[in-house]
């Protein structure tokens, strides 16, 4: 099977595999290449995929659609890091995804805080 993992930015993984394991909103369920054709809803956690060497890649990913089609797997997140061995996965996924929260956070402080002064200035002009 071929791998193609996308994010927003580009390409994230595009290889050759065997096997891939992720998380979706109904459990976790893995993927061989004469398997049925699936659509899935990630869910953040882990993704795994064993290439056709025998090595197992781990992929720490947020929300995102997986759609199976014949050879083909093709996932979109929105957020994901390769993290190599399992050891590396939970650590790089706190940290990153922490950060990129952290800036959420503020966003969402900040458009609350305009929400609230537009709604003041509308009810100034109705006085």
């Amino acid at each position: 099977m071929n791998l193609l993992l996308s994010v927003p930015t580009g390409v994230l993984v595009d290889e050759r595999v065997v096997k891939v394991v992720a998380e979706a909103d109904f459990g976790s369920f893995a993927m061989l290449p004469r398997h049925a054709d699936v659509v899935a809803l990630l869910v953040p956690g882990l993704l795994a995929y064993h290439t056709e060497d025998g090595e197992e890649v781990f992929v720490a990913v947020d929300h995102g659609v997986m759609v199976k089609t014949g050879a083909q797997v093709r996932a979109a997140c929105q957020r994901a890091v390769v993290a190599g061995a399992l050891g590396n996965a939970e650590a790089v996924m706190r940290e990153r995804f922490a950060q990129r929260s952290e800036q959420q956070k503020r966003v969402r402080s900040a458009l609350i805080q305009l929400e609230s002064q537009v709604l003041q200035n509308v009810a100034e002009l109705r006085r």
